[in-house]
């Protein structure tokens, strides 16, 4: 009599263990609870520059539709928008203005700020009140007077008026230099003098290595306000199309071309791009130089 061979019993996989699983369920929850907000802050901040790419790639018929993703994705807008507009003139003109406006206003305003945060002189005080008054004075409220000087010396109708008062100084940035500059210690000032150092040399060589954080930030403020002035081009530059900036520029393009919502969309993408690479490369040393700044008397 045969007898079957008994086959050895598959082995079972053993039982998963309570809360193995727990931790890493705990560590998702509190991650997604911790940056739940900064993830809706990013979306909403994001989601219109999305909305203007994908605008931008749209062809004329669809932009502005229900559509939210393109048929095809048209390359050649960001083309066709240097044919229609002499936006490389205007690109020109915003980076000398930017560029000399933030070179004149550098030079200008860090030897104020050293002299009000290093120096005792009779009426020190009265001149950082006279700065922060001038912070608060609406750049409107002197508009017409100091136009009618640009006029009477021939500058108008150039980007000269707005240049050229940066070598006075921005209030802003004398402000923002000088609650930095007080932070350092006097013992590093007081160290080059022993060693003969003139207080011009000691600006040079000690303050403005040390100031870096500050001086990136005060210049990015300044790049920024320039390349986003629209005011100052349009008072100065309305008549003279050669020498408008990219914002007074791409207004006119908007009022020009306001059917053609995927050439006004790609023109402001080409607007924007320069700033948010710059911003992206000097993030770092921008946000150290704002933290650093700190209110100090």
């Amino acid at each position: 009599m045969t007898t079957l061979a008994t086959r050895p019993a598959a082995t079972a996989a053993p039982p998963p263990r309570a809360g193995a699983r727990g931790p890493r369920v705990r560590r998702t929850l509190y991650w997604i609870a911790t940056h739940a907000v900064a993830v809706a802050l990013s979306v909403m901040f994001l989601g219109p520059l999305v909305f203007v790419a994908l605008t931008a790639l749209m062809t004329d018929d669809q932009a502005l539709t229900g559509d939210l993703w393109p048929d095809t994705w048209n390359w050649g807008n960001f083309v066709e928008v240097f044919t229609r507009s002499p936006l490389l003139t205007w690109l020109a003109n915003t980076f000398m203005y930017a560029g000399l406006g933030t070179a004149f206003m550098l030079l200008s305003s860090i030897p104020v700020a050293y002299a009000l945060a290093r120096f005792r002189f009779r009426g020190r005080r009265l001149a950082f009140l006279a700065v922060i008054t001038m912070m608060m004075l609406p750049p409107q409220v002197v508009a017409v007077p100091v136009y009618l000087i640009w006029a009477r010396l021939g500058l108008t109708d150039s980007l000269w008026p707005l240049i050229l008062p940066m070598l006075l100084g921005d209030a802003f940035s004398i402000f923002l230099l000088r609650q930095f500059l007080v932070t350092i210690p006097r013992e590093y000032t007081e160290a080059a003098r022993v060693d003969g150092c003139s207080d011009f040399w000691t600006l040079i060589k000690v303050i403005l290595p040390m100031a870096r954080p500050a001086i990136a930030a005060v210049a990015l403020f300044q790049f920024f306000y320039c390349w986003n002035d629209y005011y100052g081009p349009l008072l100065y530059t309305q008549t003279e199309q050669n020498n408008w900036t990219l914002s007074l520029g791409i207004a006119s393009f908007r009022a020009l071309h306001s059917v053609q919502w995927n050439l006004t969309m790609a023109a402001t993408l080409l607007v924007m791009a320069p700033v948010i690479i710059v911003f992206f490369f000097a993030q770092r040393v921008f946000i150290e130089g704002v933290t650093l700044t700190g209110v100090k008397g």
